[in-house]
């Protein structure tokens, strides 16, 4: 084996053959395991991540022989349980990933041991589909009546109490309220506008609004329409739209990661081929469709018609900019802004584009913050691992709250709103009354060009 140290290409990522039975194969995944954390063990670059790294050098270090051959391999299902696939170690500080011959890819191996703890069944089973089944959650909890009375207990310590204890939800972790005017039912049509297609960008819009926005914060959706209608970019939303699999992703559960494929790719490959920018407004769907799914399934032609077609609304934006075809007529100023770029739009190697689009409005001063929350999707919620997450999001709590320009932020932003929340719940627990004061980037744009 080459002990090159690191490696100066660029990381490339091979296809996850996990329809292979040797996938499952729990001795040749615990095999890979050692081997890969032999690696990390030796190097400790990604020690400040998450508590996936702290739990495995801990292990090592309490071992009898201080190395990875002293660690019980049962063991190192508790680094598994720790890492909820933000990618980051990956993208971002691991010399050792492909093509670096030792081929490292810590998030796909831990997916890996995710499936065949899925496969197995695990204790929290009924609460992780539970939670995961993001569709289902929205459209029962979305009845007029019933979202009432979620919300209402939602917001009640003596039923988070309770379901802390029959579900293993947090009593103190921050849940999402439910809407019952759903996205997709109010969205505005879109007005005619003649197609402008740029060098960077096509001129036409098809919108997956993403669970979340449909079920839980429809406001996302309709400020993107606004921003779009305001730069005269006509809009469809998607025919068909079921959740993008992420939730199911990050549990292991790949078989209805392909159920929910098959559902959403050939309607979005259709757009996509007749010239269709798409846009999807949460982060994590957006990495689905660009990432992870093409790696799922290489050799499906409409799912790489679909990644080639994805776009985060601000890497769109910013691009339309470039080709000369964005509105910057800004109306309002928004002041001292505290953005957190979350972890899954990071990975996606297309640069700080909310920051960019967020600068280009005046009397705006923009300070980024690229480290991970700690939410990390139904991760942060559950009872074992939500006191770990408001540790992991301590570093970014406190620079939330504060501006280099000296004085408190005037608006508090992430692209995933779920780390929004989290990270406001932080500053909160913490005292300061800036937490108030968040807003998702969409809505500043929409109040930056003074749209009602």
């Amino acid at each position: 084996m080459s002990a090159r140290e690191g490696s100066l290409e660029a990381p490339t990522r091979h296809p996850i053959d996990w329809k292979d039975p040797g996938f499952r194969d729990e001795n040749a995944a615990l095999d890979e395991m050692q081997r890969v954390f032999d690696i990390c063990h030796g190097c400790r670059r990604c020690v400040s991540l998450c508590n996936a790294f702290p739990t495995l050098f801990d292990l090592v270090d309490e071992s009898s022989t201080m190395e990875i051959d002293g660690v019980d391999r049962h063991d190192y299902w508790k680094v598994v349980d720790q890492c909820y696939l933000c990618d980051v170690c990956y993208m971002t500080k691991c010399p050792y990933v492909p093509p670096h011959p030792w081929n490292v890819d810590f998030p796909h191996l831990m997916l890996r041991g995710k499936a065949i703890q899925f496969a197995r069944g695990t204790p929290t089973r009924f609460r992780d589909k539970m939670l995961s089944a993001t569709d289902r959650n929205g459209t029962l909890a979305g009845i007029p009546i019933v979202v009432h009375v979620v919300n209402r207990a939602n917001r009640s310590p003596t039923m988070r109490k309770l379901l802390e204890k029959q579900l293993g939800v947090h009593r103190k972790a921050w849940l999402p309220a439910f809407s019952s005017d759903k996205f997709r039912k109010r969205a505005a049509p879109s007005k005619i506008y003649p197609v402008r297609d740029g060098e960077r960008t096509p001129g036409k819009v098809a919108i997956y609004a993403t669970c979340y926005v449909n079920y839980n914060e429809p406001g996302i959706g309709h400020d993107l329409i606004k921003v779009l209608d305001h730069n005269e970019i006509p809009h469809v939303l998607a025919e068909k739209e079921s959740c993008c699999g992420m939730p199911k992703f990050e549990l292991g559960d790949l078989e209805s990661v392909e159920k929910l494929k098959n559902r959403n790719v050939p309607a979005l490959a259709r757009l996509a081929r007749e010239g269709y920018a798409i846009l999807a407004p949460i982060p994590s769907c957006g990495l689905m469709y660009k990432q992870e799914l093409p790696l799922l399934f290489p050799d499906d032609a409409d799912v790489r018609a679909v990644a080639d077609a994805m776009f985060d609304p601000f890497e769109y934006m910013v691009q339309r900019a470039k080709d000369g075809l964005l509105k910057t007529d800004f109306k309002t100023e928004l002041g001292r802004v505290s953005y957190h770029q979350p972890c899954h739009l990071r990975v996606q190697n297309i640069g700080q584009k909310t920051r960019e689009m967020l600068q280009m409005v005046p009397g705006t001063q923009v300070q980024t913050i690229e480290r991970c929350s700690g939410h990390a999707g139904t991760w942060g919620v559950k009872k074992e691992f939500h006191e770990t997450a408001m540790k992991i999001g301590r570093p970014v709590f406190r620079q939330m709250g504060e501006h280099p320009a000296g004085e408190d932020p005037d608006w508090l932003a992430s692209d995933c709103a779920l780390a929004g929340h989290h990270i406001t719940q932080g500053i909160g627990e913490a005292g300061s009354d800036v937490a108030g004061r968040l807003a998702h980037p969409i809505t500043l744009l929409r109040m930056a060009y003074g749209l009602a």
